[in-house]
């Protein structure tokens, strides 16, 4: 799946890329042939206006024309001194108001933007008049459209691939809930036996001491299968002491770190924290991080952990005094399939994050770590 959405990806890509730059090409070709069609306007505009000001030929039916045709091209002429003597296709009411200085603005951009034409004077040759002229709307739309289809094709492209990574994610959702269900199906059976042949050795006179260890573990087992059954569906949430949780939690994973690591729960605010979850679950998410808080400390250091009760959010911070995750690793923690530990699937952090984020409406993050110095994950859940 993620190659296709990779391939899908380039393909997105390459197609943007011909559109836009077949569409940046064309409009330059078709940009340049309207600057030049416009500038023959405005030399044709110029002739017909010298045509009516010096012929003395009657016929200027196809001179008058051409002026009044012109409606788009703005022009400013000015004299041998750079005074504007004419004007046309501007702003009538700016350039005869006060604001004087309207008319010499436009010359000023005309200037940079086109070369003027030259007009000498036939009766005497010491005047010469210069028109100046600007682009037509149509040639600023022309010039500009590139740009507005590189928005929609952008646009476009951004809406397509969250779509795609949302088909992914809910693809790789379905994936991961089957395979939890699937799992928590197969242990059913052989665990529902186990809890038979428990009860069996019970009657037995002498097993008594084994077999109460063998029931813990089958118990265990089926509260893995429990846990696992539970992905997927949505849970039922039930109002529960966060702090009563998290210190079984940690209990339980004393009970099988050695001697030579240490555990802490400090409680800032009530020492009872009512919050609704799902225990089965959230008992996961605390033995997830406890137990990657041991194995980044390679069976020595210590485990903090730090429940804070605020006004809106509860916040539970799991420190460790463990080998620190780079910087580069970070951003991968919380992805399937990531760990860097020499066995193991890497799901554990994905997967609670998930328990968190979608069945409690809260956040799991990496809050802080740091290379031979430790890593502290906080969760946050609304009260």
């Amino acid at each position: 799946m993620f190659r296709q959405l990779l391939n899908w990806r380039t393909l997105l890509a390459l197609i943007a890329i011909l559109i836009v730059s077949g569409t940046i090409w064309y409009s330059s070709y078709l940009a340049d042939k309207i600057e030049k069609e416009e500038r023959q306007k405005v030399e044709q505009w110029v002739k017909a206006s010298a045509f009516l000001l010096y012929s003395s030929s009657t016929d200027t039916d196809l001179a008058i024309k051409i002026l009044e045709d012109n409606t788009d091209i703005p022009i400013i002429a000015t004299d041998e001194k750079g005074k504007i003597i004419e004007y046309k296709n501007l702003d009538s009411s700016k350039a005869e108001s006060k604001d004087s200085g309207y008319l010499y603005r436009c010359l000023a951009d005309f200037r940079a933007e086109n070369r003027p034409i030259t007009f000498y004077d036939p009766i005497d040759s010491t005047k010469v008049n210069r028109y100046y002229y600007g682009h037509s709307q149509l040639l600023d739309e022309v010039r500009y459209y590139p740009l507005v289809q590189l928005f929609i094709v952008g646009l476009f492209i951004v809406i397509t691939l969250l779509s795609l990574r949302s088909a992914y994610r809910s693809t790789q959702n379905q994936v991961w809930a089957g395979m939890a269900k699937e799992t928590a199906h197969q242990l059913g059976t052989p665990v529902s036996s186990l809890e038979g042949w428990m009860e069996i050795l019970k009657e037995t006179h002498g097993q008594e001491s084994f077999v109460y260890e063998m029931e813990k573990d089958v118990n265990r087992l089926r509260l893995v299968s429990d846990r696992f059954g539970k992905i997927g569906s949505t849970p039922q949430l039930e109002e529960k002491d966060i702090v009563e949780q998290v210190r079984m939690m940690m209990d339980y994973v004393k009970k099988r770190a050695g001697g030579k690591v240490s555990f802490e729960l400090n409680i800032q605010g009530a020492e009872v924290i009512p919050v609704r979850i799902s225990a089965p679950l959230f008992d996961w998410v605390i033995e997830n991080l406890l137990k990657n808080a041991l194995d980044a400390m390679e069976g020595k250091g210590s485990i903090t952990v730090n429940i804070q009760d605020a006004e809106k959010n509860i916040t539970i911070d799991v420190a460790d005094t463990g080998k620190g995750i780079s910087s580069r690793n970070i951003g991968k923690v919380f992805k399937p399939g990531f760990t860097t530990k020499k066995r193991g699937w890497g799901l554990g952090l994905s997967l609670s994050k998930r328990i968190i984020e979608q069945y409690h409406q809260g956040s799991l993050t990496v809050k802080q770590s740091e290379i031979g110095k430790g890593t502290t994950f906080r969760i946050v859940l609304k009260k």
